[in-house]
């Protein structure tokens, strides 16, 4: 698996919506759902229009197994609510366009779409795993308190979540750019 980034820049994250957002609504949606929610992208293709409408989203992860329940936020819920005003209850979030309205796209489908936005911005080391991380990092920078992204992001340590989000990498960007002999 090749490593990835945040993005880091909101003015980034606001173009890429509106690309994808003439590119296709499902993916515009599934951008916006993957930064807003910080779950991994095999999480998020698998719900359907029912998992997603109340105030929490209920679920156990893939990966862990863990149960997590998540909030909704204000933001996501309005935008849940436009994107599946003609959908009905049953129907996958993420329809791909060649199996139908019951299967969800794949993630390598998932991935190219990531990568098409990667391109278009010249972004580099982008992939679907950047939504999860991207939810994190900004996360982090509204709140300063890792011990809640590290419960969000369900991470053993606080160390494992600096170094997944990339604050690592910016603190020692950062003391280098003060650096100097």
């Amino acid at each position: 698996m090749n490593f990835v980034q945040p993005i880091r820049d909101q003015e980034t994250i606001d173009a890429i919506k509106d690309y994808l957002m003439r590119q296709s609504y499902r993916n515009y949606m599934l951008f916006v759902f993957g930064i807003n929610t910080g779950l991994r992208i095999q999480d998020v293709l698998k719900f359907r229009v029912r998992d997603v409408t109340g105030d929490y989203i209920v679920m156990n992860e893939m990966k862990t197994g863990k149960r997590k329940i998540m909030k909704i936020t204000p933001t996501l819920k309005r935008e849940i609510k436009r994107y599946t005003a003609d959908m009905n209850p049953g129907d996958v979030l993420f329809p791909s366009r060649q199996g139908g309205k019951n299967n969800p796209i794949k993630r390598d489908m998932a991935y190219k779409i990531m990568k098409k936005a990667a391109v278009e911005f010249g972004l580099v080391d982008i992939g679907t795993h950047t939504l999860r991380k991207t939810f994190g990092y900004h996360m982090y920078q509204k709140t300063k308190d890792i011990t809640l992204v590290q419960n969000m992001l369900n991470h053993s340590d606080k160390s494992i979540t600096m170094r997944y989000i990339g604050m690592d990498q910016d603190m020692m960007d950062a003391a280098m750019n003060r650096f100097g002999l």
